[in-house]
This record gives structure tokens, C-alpha cells and sequence, in this order.
């Protein structure tokens, strides 16, 4: 009789957890199946994609005009248009991105970088769309009094932007990842008589280098799948060039343009947004797998 009371809450308790348990289960199951279901649509629109367009003409060809009269399918200008920017964009966003972190984990106090680096994130909030209007009605008027030449769509302008806001991501990630550098190495290196400045660049940014490299890329990734910055200001049209001062189009402003309800679904111009997501798709995915890997040597080597 004195055993059953005790008993009882200890299977409420287990009953409870065993709900628990389910629950989490089915959320990392949806999850899963949400990626798989992206994947087997994509999949699917590609393959019915390329029975009517031959890959080496889809991968290779020179022109992208798929709603014209006479359509072609060479996707290399939308491929050029997202490197050029977000190149654009990683020259802006890693070496300011880097020095940030650089002074947060070497240089500032624990009380300012309790300030500073909140502040700092604060970007990553903005809408993107803002970000958008910023560069097509202030930096690109702004870059105009420099460069006369340079057209009100353009791929410099939502380059800088883009850079500006992935560059929360770059600080905080390297700024983690010089850090967890063990403490061991920077005494050793004030013992030899190194200054702070030659302790930060020849000792803890290359002990971090795994880490550094892993935030690098999924910059590289956040701003290849950045879609409202471009689909404003760089003027979405698609021509093959490496001039940052003209219009171009990306593959995300692409989809955009088509995903407005203009195109008939199920047609071939239709599955073009398919196609050029899945190279997207594959693009991205390769980046963050890239990225994972560092990030289990870094931990590997610093755990």
C-alpha cells in the first residue's frame, strides 16, 4: 500500500516523457521530410527540364532568354551575375568581418564587447527588402558622384550592400572561433616577446583558420541564396559580363521575376525556375557540407 503512491508518479513521469520524446521525434521527421519533399520536387521539374533543353546547352550556353520569341537556356549569365555580386559582396564583408572579430576577441573589454557585438547583429535583422531600397536609392546615388558611368541598376551597389548585411554572420562566427582558441598559446607568445597585434594575426587567427574559413563560406552561401537585395537593384537583366557597373540578373532574382504568376505552370519557361533552383540547390548545399566539415576539424582539434 505505501509502494503504489510512490509509483504512480514515476509512470505519469515516464508517460509524459515518452509524449516528449514522440514529439521531438516528429519534429526532426517533418523537418527531414520537408527537405526531402524540396528535393524530390526539384528533382522531378529538372529532370522534365532537361528531356526538352540538352544539359550541355543548359550549363554551357551564353544566352538567357527563355520568355522570348526564339528561347535560349544557357544559364552562365545568371551564373556569372551571382558570382560577380556576391564577390562583390565578400570583398566587403570578410576583411571587415574578420578585423571585427579580430577586436572583439583580442582588443575589446568584456563590457564593450557586451555592447559592441549586440549592436553589431542588430544587422542581421534588418529586412532584406530594406536592404534592398537602401542600395538601389542611396548607395547607388552615392557611388554615381565617383563613378558618372555607373547605371541606376547595377551589380556594385547590391554587391556592397550584400556585404554589409552577411557581415554580422563573418564577425560572430569568427570572432567564436578565435575564442575557443586555447589561452596556452597566446602566454606562449607574449612570453617570446610578441606584441598583441603579432599574437592576433600569426598566432590566433592561424589556430582559428578552420573555424575563420567555415564562417568565410557560409557567408559565400548566404549571399549566393540572397534574393530581395538583388531582385531590386541589379536590374535583372542577364548578360554575361564581369562589368559591376551594368544591370545583371541572378539565379534567385531569376526565380523571383518568374514565380510572380506571369508564366503559365507546367510549361517549359515554367520549369526553368526549377532548373535553375536545383543548380542553386546544389551550389549552396555543396558550400554548407564544406562548411560542416570545418567545423568538426575545428572542434576536433581545439576539444
Amino acid at each position: 500500500m505505501t509502494v503504489r503512491p510512490a509509483q504512480e508518479p514515476r509512470r505519469g513521469l515516464r508517460r509524459f516523457e515518452f509524449v516528449i520524446e514522440w514529439g521531438l521525434f516528429l519534429c526532426a521527421l517533418l523537418s527531414i521530410g520537408t527537405t526531402i519533399g524540396i528535393i524530390v520536387v526539384l528533382t522531378v521539374e529538372t529532370v522534365a527540364f532537361l528531356r526538352e533543353v540538352p544539359i550541355v546547352e543548359f550549363l554551357t550556353g551564353t544566352e538567357w532568354t527563355p520568355l522570348f520569341a526564339m528561347p535560349r537556356f544557357g544559364v552562365l549569365p545568371l551564373v556569372v551575375g551571382t558570382t560577380l555580386v556576391s564577390l562583390i559582396a565578400m570583398l566587403v564583408a570578410l576583411p571587415m568581418g574578420l578585423f571585427s572579430a579580430i577586436y572583439l576577441s583580442e582588443y575589446a573589454s568584456v563590457g564593450l564587447r557586451r555592447v559592441v557585438k549586440p549592436v553589431l547583429e542588430i544587422l542581421a535583422g534588418v529586412p532584406t527588402v530594406v536592404y534592398g531600397y537602401f542600395a538601389l536609392l542611396f548607395v547607388t546615388p552615392l557611388l554615381q558622384r565617383f563613378i558618372p558611368s555607373l547605371s541606376g541598376f547595377n551589380a556594385l551597389g547590391p554587391g556592397i550592400v550584400m556585404g554589409i548585411m552577411i557581415l554580422p554572420l563573418v564577425s560572430s562566427l569568427a570572432e567564436d572561433a578565435m575564442r575557443g582558441v586555447p589561452r596556452g598559446l597566446r602566454e606562449g607568445s607574449y612570453a617570446l616577446g610578441a606584441t598583441k597585434m603579432q599574437t592576433s594575426l600569426r598566432v590566433v587567427v592561424p589556430a582559428a583558420f578552420s573555424g575563420i574559413t567555415a564562417a568565410f563560406i557560409l557567408a559565400v552561401s548566404r549571399a549566393i541564396g540572397e534574393t530581395m537585395i538583388v531582385a531590386i537593384a541589379a536590374g535583372q537583366q542577364p548578360r554575361l559580363t564581369w562589368n559591376p557597373t551594368v544591370p545583371v540578373e541572378t539565379m534567385t532574382a531569376y526565380i523571383v521575376q518568374i514565380s510572380l504568376g506571369d508564366t503559365p505552370q507546367g510549361t517549359l519557361e515554367y520549369r526553368t525556375i526549377f532548373a535553375v533552383g536545383m543548380l542553386l540547390f546544389i551550389g549552396t548545399f555543396g558550400l554548407n557540407l564544406v562548411s560542416a566539415w570545418l567545423r568538426e576539424r575545428f572542434r576536433e582539434e581545439y576539444a
